[in-house]
């Protein structure tokens, strides 16, 4: 069977270019400072530990995967894989904008980029879900998993984005605390986790905001209030997403 998918090769120049940049991000890195030491420049009540952005590895992993798989001459002419088109490349240069406005310190342009990703991805992962109902262990694996861990951690970026260029342009918050804020995006990003996984039946979505909220548990130890409800959130997701994987007879169901 010939491989139909036009964007193949594209997804493969995306990614690589995709990972070329974040390890120079890291490593050299841009402008001089680290991803993580920039975050450390805005210390938004919202912010995770340095150990969750670790997914990133997982994530990658598991992109890799995806664009490998969608060379297969039978893999590749599947429809969640054909139903991405030119979505993943697409998605690759907003990640790679995103890196270059988050390292050369232009943090407002990097909440636009941000959420131009997170809309990409959106779609990405409404094409995916849709494109099979059931589909093998191989395209549960390394299609539809990729992207719901992609889509689930993007989803607390640009919350956590959003939060730091409002803290970044001096927004007062309409006279609310910081702590308070925090809880109120927690509990937008709790809200969103249920909705977006129960809707599409999705476990691995429900668990990124699980590692997410006892991240920001562990970082934010010092506000009693910000640390409870981000375990509470995080337990509570927890048992959501467990209720979901038991409801699946088989992986074939993913």
């Amino acid at each position: 069977m010939y491989n139909r998918n036009p964007y193949r090769l594209w997804n493969i120049v995306g990614l690589i270019a995709v990972l070329i940049v974040n390890a120079l991000a890291q490593y050299l890195p841009l402008n001089g400072k680290t991803t993580a030491e920039l975050s450390a420049q805005y210390p938004v009540l919202i912010t995770p530990s340095d150990y969750a952005f670790s997914i990133w590895m997982l994530i990658y992993v598991l992109l890799i995967g995806f664009v490998f798989y969608q060379l297969g001459s039978r893999t590749g002419d599947q429809p969640s894989v054909r139903s991405t088109g030119p979505w993943f490349f697409i998605s690759c240069l907003f990640n790679i904008a995103w890196v270059f406005a988050w390292h050369y310190e232009h943090v407002r342009i990097s909440v636009f980029i941000m959420i131009a990703l997170l809309l990409t991805l959106i779609i990405l992962y409404q094409r995916i879900r849709t494109a099979t109902s059931r589909p093998a262990a191989g395209e549960f694996i390394w299609v539809r998993l990729p992207f719901s861990l992609y889509f689930g951690w993007i989803t607390v970026a640009t919350i956590v984005n959003i939060a730091v260029g409002l803290y970044q342009a001096g927004w007062n918050g309409f006279g609310w605390s910081d702590a308070l804020w925090a809880i109120v995006l927690l509990a937008a990003a709790w809200v969103l986790a249920l909705i977006i996984g129960g809707v599409f039946r999705d476990p691995f979505y429900v668990l990124v905001f699980v590692w997410a909220f006892i991240a920001i548990a562990l970082k934010q130890q010092d506000y009693e209030n910000i640390y409870t409800v981000a375990m509470v959130g995080a337990i509570l997701l927890l048992v959501f997403a467990i209720y979901l994987i038991f409801r699946r007879r088989n992986v074939s169901k993913w």
